[in-house]
């Protein structure tokens, strides 16, 4: 039998256009129960990148597409990746050949290092309740006479939208050469997407406070500002409540980070269906008499920012709920020196009116390192890196 271990020593999340790089080991291992080892022969290994498309078929109605056969016997030699999985393949790179013909002896193991730029014009990673984008380096190889075998590595991709192309390549014997700069530009030169998307993502830390009027029928509630209404992956959303400039007593507030799912309504199962809405945290604080508060809602590193696509489009939003008084409250004050023990309780009834409150925010991605920590599926781990392998009988 053939071991064949995949590990990606940065982490299993990238952004759209940059360079991913998986070192994939292929080791004859040798066993305890066996009483002879033998040397093993693969025939080829090849690896690529592809992206599957799953949808709920309650909410989506997708395209009619042409019976598809799968090509791909356990005799055959062509490698198909997506071979075995549920949905649809939206898009792969094309394979590249790791090897052909390797012979392990007992006890012997080879290394290949596949790099390969993460598709620019795909959709994010991302798991709704209607549809689902993964992506997969799949690995497979073949044993002279024997199936294929697939290693399936999922991970994690971040597009940012909105970021240029990088500048045409100059020819390397024609371009002006630096001998101080020679090394330094060969060692960045997979980093400037990256440099690049961390630059354009420097605009979430501008700050412009937005000022808001919260009323309701009867008057004025609040006074609400906000700091910015871009964020990126990790960051806190900070907003402040000043009470004391309204005419309308307000018991109890609450705010929800919460993101909208919409089909496309050239592909929603009923006219005018309905958008998903998920919660990924809540603020709730009770603020009678209270003249100001403020609170505090982070946003998660494992969701998808917002992006758009042929089939669904992904927003971001603050959900705000008020309870207020229909009547005023009187406020009770402490005298000094007030040498009797006073007791106060809670009115027993109250008529309140609630109401709610939507203001639309932005969510973008972060660097990629930072989100690769909370990323990663359920593995085999050594020393903190991402290791994947399987068996080749």
């Amino acid at each position: 039998m053939i071991e064949v271990v995949a590990s990606m020593a940065r982490g299993p999340v990238f952004l759209a256009g940059e360079v991913m790089e998986c070192l994939i080991t292929f080791t004859n291992p040798i066993s305890h129960l066996s009483t002879s080892a033998s040397s093993e022969m693969l025939a080829w290994a090849s690896a690529q990148i592809h992206c599957q498309f799953h949808a709920s078929e309650s909410r989506v109605v997708l395209p009619a597409q042409g019976t598809k056969q799968d090509v791909q016997a356990e005799s055959d030699t062509v490698l198909i990746p997506s071979r075995g999985e549920g949905g649809q393949c939206m898009l792969d790179t094309p394979p590249k050949i790791l090897f052909c013909d390797l012979r392990l002896d007992p006890g012997e193991s080879r290394t290949y290092s596949y790099s390969e730029v993460v598709p620019n014009d795909g959709p994010p990673s991302f798991r709704g309740q209607s549809v689902k984008y993964v992506y997969k380096l799949t690995i497979g190889c073949q044993r002279v006479s024997s199936p294929i075998k697939l290693l399936r590595v999922p991970f994690r991709v971040l597009v940012l939208h909105g970021m240029p192309e990088p500048p045409f390549p100059q020819d390397e014997e024609v371009a002006p050469s630096n001998p101080f700069l020679e090394e330094e530009e060969g060692g960045r030169r997979d980093d400037r997407p990256l440099e690049r998307a961390l630059d354009m993502l420097t605009i979430t830390s501008r700050r412009c406070p937005h000022l808001f009027n919260i009323t309701n029928m009867r008057g004025k509630v609040a006074k609400f500002c906000i700091f910015k209404t871009v964020y990126r992956l990790g960051e806190d959303i900070i907003g402040t409540f000043d009470f004391s400039e309204g005419d309308i007593p307000c018991i109890q507030y609450s705010v929800s980070l919460q993101s909208e799912e919409e089909i496309q309504q050239g592909y929603q199962r009923r006219p005018g269906q309905s958008i998903s809405v998920t919660g990924h945290g809540r603020h709730l604080e009770s603020c009678l008499h209270t003249a100001s508060t403020h609170f505090s809602l982070p946003v998660p590193l494992n969701v998808t920012p917002g992006f758009s696509t042929d089939i669904v489009t992904l927003r971001w939003r603050l959900h705000f709920e008020f309870v207020t008084s229909r009547e005023p409250m009187e406020s009770h004050n402490v005298l000094q020196n007030q040498p009797e023990v006073t007791v106060w309780t809670g009115a027993e009834h109250v008529d309140v009116d609630t109401f709610s409150w939507d203001l639309p925010i932005k969510v973008l991605p972060t660097n990629p390192a930072l989100t690769s920590y909370v990323s990663q599926p359920s593995l085999h781990c050594l020393t903190g890196v991402p290791v994947y392998s399987t068996i080749c009988r």
